[in-house]
């Protein structure tokens, strides 16, 4: 507990006018200190100000970017009368709605209780501990003042928002699971493949009679049968390309978190892999409880300066799996990754890379020396894509303004072309 400045002027004032009085001898002067000296006393003699108790309350602990929750703050005074005032120190990506910055004050009563309503925006994934307040309560006078600082325990997740997708990156290859996709070898399944003789072991029910009966001979029906596919998602966070309050990190999270819930959906194995300062992964799996695995490592996601050399045999070999689709969110900034996925094409993995480009990030060149520059940037990433295609890896480009479908569907038409023009 402190004075406040309003204490130290007034026993200046008294002290200086009763010196005055009493160095001049004209005791009219110390009428005018007089009560300034009482209301000093009489403020000390008050009860000082107790601690409140004070708690903000959110209706959930998981949230999506761009909600609005409706927190309340409760107080609760002590035993005495008291003036409050609150400071909600929330974190960078969560904002107040209303009086962004403000101090709320108000004057509690004697063990009064009471609730205040606050509109708090979610502006940015990742998770946030809201429950950071600045406490300020005044005794009646204003003389002295007890400053806490009050942080709560709860946790508030706020989760990437999706993106609209249409159709999903289609796998060259699919695992021996059952699944949504067909296969394109032939087996027990419901897409018609073709028809072969039939063949000593054959079931009745797969014999197409309209063929017997035109070829004189028992024909029996193939069918592709329905298989699930691998998709690792490739997160590269090594480095980023920020501009005031989006990054191109803020697209990969977003992104990846979109094609992680579709391909869930479609009942396919996803894992995650964040290749950057700090290396992560999750092995691919099924499910609803997949999901919140990867969400949940999203919201860990930031870039972390590091000087170590990273490849891909840092990488543990079930991260990994044999005939993978895997899908890469780049802004193809650091070497370090772009050595990484040319070895994992070398290697033979089915690669997509979502080329996040941090152009529009960069600011405007000043002088025609920074203009050289920034277009001599721009051919060396046209070059390192070209690079990649000559490879047969599908590399798009994918800014803010753009949706993901959009990217989506240039990925499948280039490798509808590739694949078209391989047979």
């Amino acid at each position: 507990m402190t004075q406040t400045s309003k204490t130290a002027l007034y026993a200046t004032f008294a002290a200086a006018s009763f010196l005055t009085a009493l160095v001049l001898g004209r005791p009219e002067l110390a009428a005018l200190g007089a009560p300034f000296a009482f209301v000093l006393a009489a403020g000390l003699a008050l009860r000082p100000p107790r601690r409140i108790e004070v708690s903000l309350r959110l209706p959930r602990e998981i949230a999506v970017e761009g909600d609005e929750l409706e927190a309340e703050l409760e107080l609760r005074a002590g035993t005495n009368s008291q003036r409050v005032e609150l400071a909600l120190l929330l974190p960078e990506g969560l904002h107040p709605v209303e009086a962004a910055g403000e101090t709320l004050a108000l004057r509690l009563g004697p063990n009064e209780k009471r609730a205040v309503p606050i509109r708090v925006e979610c502006r940015r994934w990742g998770a946030y501990r809201p429950e950071q307040l600045v406490v300020r309560c005044r005794d009646l006078l204003g003389l002295r003042v007890r400053d806490e600082r009050i942080t709560g325990e709860d946790v508030l997740r706020v989760y990437p928002r999706s993106e609209r997708l249409q159709r999903l990156i289609a796998p060259f290859e699919t695992q021996p699971f059952s699944g949504n996709r067909v296969a394109r070898a032939r087996g027990e399944g419901i897409e018609f493949a073709d028809v072969r003789p039939y063949v000593p072991g054959d079931r009745a029910r797969s014999i197409n009679w309209r063929a017997s009966a035109l070829r004189q001979t028992l024909y029996v029906n193939q069918q592709h049968p329905e298989r699930n596919t691998d998709v690792v998602i490739f997160l590269d966070s090594f480095a980023e390309a920020r501009r005031q309050d989006e990054s191109t990190l803020d697209l990969a999270v977003r992104g990846a978190g979109t094609l992680a819930e579709r391909y869930l959906l479609a009942r396919d194995r996803v894992g995650l892999v964040s290749f950057g300062g700090v290396l992560r992964w999750l092995t691919p799996a099924t499910g609803t409880r997949q999901l919140y695995r990867i969400v949940e490592a999203l919201l860990e996601t930031e870039v972390v300066f590091s000087f170590a050399w990273k490849g891909v045999d840092v990488l543990p070999a079930r991260s990994l799996t044999p005939q993978a689709l895997v899908v890469a969110l780049t802004p193809l900034l650091d070497e370090r990754s772009v050595t990484t996925l040319l070895d994992l094409r070398a290697r033979g993995f089915d690669l997509v890379v979502v080329d996040i480009t941090p152009v529009g990030f960069a600011g405007r060149a000043h002088g025609d020396e920074e203009e050289l520059a920034f277009r001599f940037w721009k051919l060396w990433r046209d070059a390192l894509r070209f690079r990649f295609e000559r490879l047969g890896v599908a590399v798009v480009e994918w800014d803010s303004g753009q949706p993901l479908a959009q990217a989506i569907e240039e990925v499948r038409a280039f490798r509808r072309y590739a694949r078209t023009a391989s047979v």
